[in-house]
């Protein structure tokens, strides 16, 4: 995403320095006009999630999505998915493309939260928009989430850029324990919360050595607070070699959707009832994890670390 967000900035820059800038400021007053909409549901357009292309991404590594339970579109959903890894390619090729979702959950639309950052990028904001992202914003998530009719899902990567740093291949680190705003959302609006973890999503890429309290990790923990986004240091395989690149490994990714954790309508939730509801929720998220790390590789030794 971020090469095609800088693309798409190039692109801009040339039309103003070019003889296409009267094309530029059309734009910049589309933008101003247009700008609540990432907040308001976004403008999804199914022709773009059903680009060729992303069948072939699909299939690349491939991507998997397993439900474990029925998702009434009766009710609106929000959806914790971990980790985020360094692509977070299971997000995007299950949630912003014309993948079994729909046949796996019919009724359900989903809505993939990411950075407001993002929708500030001339043109690209477009793109993403079109594949069902939206901003991750509090006003963002309640819209969604505040259809009476139900049949919303918020899908939201709750350790954010922050846990992309600890996205080495075997990694289990999940920043999560300080993370309790979507918890206070799905109370206010009543959304059932529904943990989701994908197998293979750490895979995919090998980072540079950046343990807790090395200089690297201080540079992009800084850097993180500074800009909003992480800069993890990765490479994986080339085109026609396989020892060093940025595309990433074929590594399979099975995305595992859990159970819903019925929540009830509480506008003005207290502190004892958010934390009683996180710890529920990290309980049924180790509880999906062990159920179903065995058949994807994980060894049996090995559980999730919350941080």
């Amino acid at each position: 995403l971020s090469l095609v967000a800088q693309f798409c900035c190039g692109f801009f820059v040339i039309l103003i320095l070019g003889n296409f800038w009267f094309l530029a400021v059309l734009y910049l007053l589309w933008l101003y006009l247009d700008w609540e909409t990432p907040c308001t549901g976004g403008r999804r357009s199914q022709w773009v999630r059903s680009w060729t292309v992303w069948k072939y991404f699909r299939e690349y590594f491939p991507i998997h999505l397993i439900k474990t339970s029925d998702l009434s579109p009766n009710h609106n959903y929000l959806l914790g998915f971990h980790p985020h890894g360094v692509l977070v390619a299971g997000a995007f090729g299950n949630f912003c493309t014309s993948s079994s979702f729909k046949n796996l959950f019919p009724g359900l639309t989903p809505y993939l939260h990411i950075m407001p950052i993002w929708f500030g990028c001339p043109f690209f904001r477009e793109y993403i928009m079109s594949a069902g992202m939206v901003s991750a914003s509090k006003e963002s998530v309640s819209y969604v989430l505040d259809n009476k009719g139900g049949g919303h899902a918020s899908v939201i990567v709750i350790g954010g850029a922050e846990e992309s740093l600890n996205a080495h291949p075997g990694s289990l680190t999940l920043n999560i324990l300080n993370r309790k705003g979507f918890i206070k959302m799905a109370l206010k609006h009543g959304a059932h919360l529904v943990p989701v973890f994908s197998f293979g999503e750490n895979e995919l890429f090998k980072q540079v050595p950046n343990p807790k309290g090395s200089r690297l990790r201080n540079v992009q923990e800084k850097l993180q607070k500074i800009m909003g986004f992480a800069l993890p240091l990765f490479h994986a395989r080339g085109i026609f070699q396989y020892s060093f690149g940025l595309i990433p490994y074929r590594q399979p990714i099975h995305t595992v959707v859990g159970s819903p954790i019925p929540v009830k309508q509480n506008l003005n939730p207290t502190t004892e009832e958010i934390e009683q509801l996180h710890a529920l929720y990290l309980q049924k998220l180790r509880t999906l994890f062990e159920e179903h790390k065995r058949n994807y590789g994980v060894p049996e030794h090995k559980s999730l670390i919350f941080e």
